[in-house]
């Protein structure tokens, strides 16, 4: 029987120790014992948005080492090299550089020899492989590994400028790996047929570094010159974000400030709505992120419903709720099943409903009492720390 994330076995490991003991002892298919190590290839670049690829590889960097292999960048220097970092947290930044002139053959070919060489410099000999692009899998699948495990986080086929070969390359993923982990309930339903072992792990929670928000903290000086009501979201803008809805609902209720923090990312910039009472704050790092909460009335996420947004199951849905703002959004099937359906997040269709949401919860501002403690119950039971074990559990 399958077993997703509410059903693991209560003796799956709970703390690093633990975990470090699972995991130092693999055995891989020589049937020899060995340390670990972990490669994680990725779409998203390590030092753009903390997110999900972040939270779990920085708990991995407590056992074991973990190179974390993102996409290249051109180059106009001849020779391709990488260029590598660590981060505070133990994770090894490994960036490719590709001269600019190649094809997509030749940028497989000297990825995999940067690959090669970086395992031959740093010893490293049967690693774990984690995938959250199955684009990767075209220069490592050559590779000797204790396990592979692909991480989807989102269907990346449905985004914008997605390459054509990316379906029949993850075809060619499922059948090298162990198990496979998705970040929802909708995604996990359309990836089970996929493989025999598929687990939903949906967003994860530092409910503590959110719950600064519940305070006052000082104001960041790009927002306090904003008056009241703010209504906020943060998220990297791009063919996900409904700037229509946004415009409308800007424009009907000049009195309501609307602020958006994040990178602006494969849409021109000109496509967002430009009113007096929309507020762009470019990028802000995680650590930033409470403060700006702090000073919000309330959080939206105005999700475009399309092919990008189909399957996504939003890490902000319980950050927001865990810095104690109430939250209205669009209808995202997962937001619907886990938050909508169970009263901590109210739903809106249309900009009418977006409109009467916001009004409803400014309205009951002051009766937040009771649905803070259903918040901090659901909360408890969905931190980051929790996920990474449940997941070393199943790989181990």
């Amino acid at each position: 029987m399958e077993q997703d994330a509410s059903t693991l076995p209560q003796t799956a490991p709970n703390s690093v120790q633990q975990v470090k003991h699972h995991l130092e002892n693999i055995i891989t298919p020589s049937g020899k014992e060995t340390s670990a190590d972990l490669i994680c290839f990725s779409h998203l670049r390590w030092h753009f948005v903390y997110q999900r690829p972040q939270h779990l590889m920085s708990r991995f960097a407590h056992t074991m080492r973990v190179f974390f292999f993102e996409e290249p960048v051109s180059t106009e220097q001849a020779a391709p090299f990488l260029e590598i970092g660590t981060t505070p947290c133990g994770v090894t930044v490994v960036v490719p550089h590709l001269p600019a002139h190649l094809d997509n053959v030749g940028a497989v070919a000297c990825q995999r020899k940067l690959l090669d060489q970086l395992c031959d410099e740093y010893k490293i000999h049967h690693p774990i492989l984690w995938y959250y692009t199955p684009m990767s899998g075209a220069f490592s699948a050559h590779l000797g590994s204790a396990r592979v495990v692909y991480d989807c986080m989102d269907e990346l086929s449905g985004f914008r400028a997605a390459p054509p070969e990316l379906l029949q390359q993850e075809q060619d993923l499922f059948r090298r790996a162990d198990v496979v982990f998705t970040g929802g309930y909708s995604l996990y339903e359309a990836k089970r047929p996929c493989h025999p072992h598929v687990h939903a792990f949906p967003s994860g929670i530092d409910a503590d570094h959110f719950r600064k928000a519940r305070s006052r903290l000082p104001e960041p000086a790009d927002q306090a010159p904003i008056p009241h009501p703010r209504i906020g979201h943060y998220a990297v803008l791009d063919e996900r974000l409904d700037t229509a809805l946004i415009d409308e609902v800007a424009k009907v209720r000049p009195n309501w400030e609307f602020i958006l923090i994040g990178p602006v990312v494969k849409i021109d910039p000109a496509e967002l709505p430009k009113r007096a009472n929309i507020h762009y704050l470019g990028p802000k790092s995680y650590d930033e992120l409470p403060a700006y909460l702090a000073g919000w009335d309330m959080a939206m996420m105005p999700f475009a419903l399309n092919e990008a947004t189909r399957f996504i199951s939003p890490t902000k849905t319980p950050e927001y709720l865990a810095a104690g703002k109430p939250v209205v959004s669009t209808p995202i099937t997962d937001v619907v099943r886990s938050y909508g359906d169970a009263g901590l997040v109210r739903i809106a269709r249309d900009p009418a409903e977006f409109m009467a949401a916001i009004d409803q919860q400014l309205s009951e501002a002051g009766r937040q009492r009771t649905w803070l403690k259903k918040v901090d119950r659901v909360l408890q039971e969905m931190s980051w720390d929790r996920t990474w074990a449940e997941m070393k559990a199943l790989i181990a």
